[in-house]
């Protein structure tokens, strides 16, 4: 029988980091993949030799002091990591299409506070308290600095408060908070629902610096798959626990795999959504009140998605890496509302990619959409929907294609439409449960899985714990770290990272 220190469940960027992190400590640790390849939503996908981000798409927090610069120094991949930094004055855009009235957000807390009150003048004392807040707040969250990461976030009274809750209480200006809750689609949850502390740990290194990244979400497992061949990692894909045997004093002795195979180990870490975490341990050890918890958790927002190539090049360099977000209305909340049949949000997301020696500008674009809006199909299985599926999708595509050439006309003869995506295909791709786009809804008030389970040599993380999309997932992998190897051992793989 193989016997591990660790086990970690799930390969998307939260169990390679819990991976590589443990296997840094000197523990012999084992991957599980349910997939036949690691890296979950971080890996690419190509359509006619042009490369399209699944999960993927730009990153906050890479600036001098940023957290993920940070954590990609402590495990030693931040030499393989190349981000390539927006433009801070017209990379990102928000259109109400309503009002027709276009915002440039730029990059950077003082140019932002600056160029909203340049759009805002009436505004000044709302937005000084609204990003003094944020600041604010992140200053005393310890998981933002891997120096004093401690085993929790640390909670602040703007935990238990949402988002549309003090955005209220700052201002009467509907267009003004919209604004401010343009980047719920980085999160996929209303602003009535979202903690505006959850909110601003989110934002903040949005609101700093934007970064893509030099071969988008491949980077990151390739850079993974290299450092984890110095380490004592072994990884198994097309795997996955089946049963949890040798349960005693609430502990789990070993797991046998779909593969037949028995393995043993001492604690395990799972990196998946917390259905499927209630599917892997016993009900047996558990109580009525956790297993109602976890099952009362909602999904956040999904995407339906289109992806294309531009025929055309960029008139200019500044349009060529851009996010630009269509807002239909002012009711940020309608359009995150699972029961909307209007419009949503519309986020365009444009970059350049070699493609055989020649740069193509690559256009991504995401309308937040949920599982109910493709329920007559959620019984099917990739290769075999029925023809009114793909009628829905080339509808649906039809309208976003509409939207986005009123506000950019030169779409209209210079977009090609690659490939769609409804939430069925995140759902079978990614062995998501439910087609989410950032697991479970982060709300007020709620206590999410993170660290330690009732079975406790049991651990949870992924964006689901924490906080969603990559930064979120990899600090779960260390605050679990934290906890697993104590203080000493983890401090000296965190600072020996920093120092090299």
């Amino acid at each position: 029988m193989l016997k591990y220190d660790d086990i970690v469940v799930g390969s998307g960027i939260s169990g390679l980091t819990s991976a590589l992190l443990m296997a840094k400590a000197g523990r012999k640790v084992l991957l599980l993949e349910k997939a036949p390849v690691i890296g979950g939503s971080l890996s690419r996908f190509y359509r006619q030799g042009v490369p399209f981000d699944v999960g993927f798409h730009f990153t906050g927090a890479f600036g001098e002091n940023g957290v993920l610069k940070d954590m990609l120094l402590a495990l030693d991949l931040a030499d393989a990591i190349t981000p390539t930094f927006l433009s801070n004055e017209h990379a990102n855009k928000f259109v109400f299409e309503a009002e027709n009235k276009a915002f440039e957000f730029p990059f950077g807390m003082s140019a932002l506070r600056q160029k909203t009150k340049d759009y805002f003048p009436a505004e000044g004392q709302a937005i000084d308290a609204y990003l003094d807040k944020i600041l604010k707040i992140c200053r005393g969250t310890t998981a933002l600095d891997l120096s004093q990461i401690a085993t929790s976030t640390g909670m602040v009274d703007e935990d238990y408060m949402s988002l549309q809750e003090v955005l209220d209480g700052l201002t009467d200006n509907r267009m003004l908070k919209a604004l401010f809750c343009g980047f719920s689609m980085c999160y996929g949850v209303k602003p009535q629902e979202i903690s505006f502390a959850d909110h601003s740990r989110m934002c903040v290194g949005i609101y700093e610096s934007v970064a893509r990244v030099k071969d988008g979400g491949d980077a990151f497992i390739n850079a993974f798959k290299f450092e984890m061949e110095k380490v004592d990692i072994d990884i198994k894909c097309g795997t996955y626990i089946t049963e949890c045997l040798d349960v005693k004093d609430d502990h789990v002795g070993r797991f046998l795999l779909n593969t037949g195979e028995e393995v043993e180990f001492d604690r395990c870490i799972l990196s998946i959504h917390p259905s499927q975490i209630l599917d892997v341990l016993p009900r047996e050890h558990l109580s009525k009140a956790f297993v109602d918890r976890v099952s009362g958790f909602e999904s956040s927002s999904g995407f339906f998605s289109v992806f294309g190539v531009m025929d055309r090049g960029c008139d200019d360099v500044e349009s060529c890496n851009t996010i630009i977000s269509l807002l239909p209305s002012l009711d940020v909340n309608m359009m995150l509302d699972a029961d909307n049949d209007q419009d949503s949000a519309l986020v365009i997301l444009r970059n350049e990619e070699v493609v055989r020696g020649e740069m193509k500008q690559v256009l991504t674009a995401f309308e937040p959409s949920f599982l109910g809006r493709v329920k007559e199909w959620e019984n099917t299985t990739v290769g075999n929907r029925p023809p009114e599926y793909y009628e829905y999708k080339q509808k649906r595509a039809g309208r976003l294609m509409e939207r986005m050439s009123t506000v950019f006309p030169e779409y209209k003869n210079n977009l090609q439409i690659l490939d769609t995506a409804s939430v069925l295909t995140y759902r079978d791709y990614l062995n998501s449960p439910d087609g989410s786009a950032y697991g479970i809804k982060q709300k007020v008030g709620q206590y999410n899985l993170v660290g330690k389970l009732p079975l406790k040599n049991m651990y949870a993380i992924g964006q689901s714990s924490v906080l969603p999309g990559v930064v979120g997932a990899m600090l779960s992998a260390f605050l679990a770290g934290r906890a697993i190897l104590g203080l000493e051992d983890f401090t000296k793989i965190i600072a020996g990272g920093l120092r090299s």
